[in-house]
This record gives structure tokens, sequence and C-alpha cells, in this order.
């Protein structure tokens, strides 16, 4: 079966991305858009915030087209967008809302954007988008939360550190106590070392004055008859 010259292309540039279902058939990564491992974020109303979006392709881009769409009670309001020629070409990017920022400058497959002096009205649902041309339009998205509040609330962790505390006593105590066993153990078994010896001495002491045939103590000679 002759393979066509962009199959061929994109089977070998995946080649590190390949996985074998079976014989003669492999799985390739396509575009990927990914807006981190933590795809939320609480902000304080008036402060500035970055909403980060990253794309990744085996074969590389081509007119990459992207942008950043937010759900406005669900209709979808696009905030920003661009076409990337290149991976090495800073994109011209048309802004469509209020106080955003292009970020990314095509830095690291980077497309990310700032909103500055964010209010209630900015919270919701942003969604990263891209389609790639020399994928055959292959397209993939991202979605980040933005949620914006009045203030941070302060985490007590009163109850964690008396867990803590307790958990230590506790570990603290056992050792403690493992130690005094040992020692304990430890002066028992040379005090018992100490009472055999003892005892072994004695007992010599009494057969050699009770002149037993064990002891050292000289036997009277038998007198002569005349």
């Amino acid at each position: 079966i002759e393979l066509r010259k962009e199959n061929w292309l994109l089977l070998s540039a995946c080649s590190k991305e390949q996985t074998p279902l079976h014989v003669g058939v492999w799985s390739a990564q396509g575009l990927e858009m990914s807006v981190g491992k933590i795809p939320f974020l609480q902000a304080v109303n008036g402060s500035t915030v970055m909403l980060p979006c990253t794309y990744a392709s085996c074969i590389g881009i081509q007119d990459l087209y992207f942008n950043w769409q937010y759900n406005d009670n669900g209709t979808m309001q696009k905030v920003c967008e661009a076409v990337i020629p290149t991976e090495d070409v800073v994109p011209d990017v048309q802004i469509h809302k209020e106080r955003v920022e292009f970020i990314g400058k095509n830095n690291k497959n980077n497309i990310s954007i700032l909103i500055w002096n964010i209010t209630f009205e900015d919270g919701g649902y942003y969604t990263c988008f891209g389609k790639n041309p020399k994928e055959k339009n292959k397209n993939h998205s991202a979605i980040f939360h933005l949620i914006v509040v009045d203030e941070l609330r302060v985490v007590d962790n009163t109850l964690t550190i008396l867990i803590a505390s307790a958990v230590g006593g506790a570990i603290a105590f056992l050792m403690a106590f493992m130690l005094l066993k040992n020692l304990t153990l430890f002066v028992l078994a040379k005090l018992e070392e100490k009472n055999k010896e003892c005892l072994v001495s004695s007992s010599g002491i009494d057969n050699t004055e009770n002149g037993l045939p064990a002891s050292k103590a000289d036997s009277k000679p038998t007198p002569k008859k005349k």
C-alpha cells in the first residue's frame, strides 16, 4: 500500500510521539492547546491577571489560527484573535475586548493574555482555541476559569497545626518510650550478669570452707600406727 506524501511526513515527524496500536498502525499526536495543570484562578477585583495558554504540534504549524473567547451567559464573545504564519513570527493580534493585552509574543508557543483591572463582569470561562492548516485544519481548545472576588480568604490553619502537633508529640513520646525500654532492658541484663558472677564466686568460697572434694583446702594426712 502506497502512503501519500503528506501522511508519510506526518508519521515521520511524529515518530517520537508514536504509540504502536498493532502492526503497521501508529497513533500521532495532533494540535493541542493547554492552559496549564491548574485551569482556574481566583483573583481580587481590580487586580491584573494572566490567562495562560500554549499550543503544541508534533509536525509544527503553518498559518495557525488562534483566538480567545469569553462565555458571556452562553454567548461566546471574542476577546482576541490572530494568525501565526510560522513558529518564529510574532503574530499581529486583534484585540476585541477592553483592558486586554496579548503577551504571548509566540515565545515557546505561548499565546497567553493579560486582563488589566479586572471587574466582576470579567469573571467566567475563557476558551483558548487553535486551528492548524498544516494538519488539515486540526483544531483543539482549552478552557480557563477566572473567579473574581472581593478579597482572598485567609486559610485558618489552626486545626492543621493542632493535628500536626498531636502527631509530633505522639511520635516523640513513642521514641522516648522505646529508648527508655531499651535502656531498662540493658541495665537489667547487666545486673543479671553481675548476679551470676556473684553466685559462682560465693559457691567456690563455701566449698573451700566446708572442705568438700571440689575445694582447694589441704586435707590432713592420716596418722600412722606405731
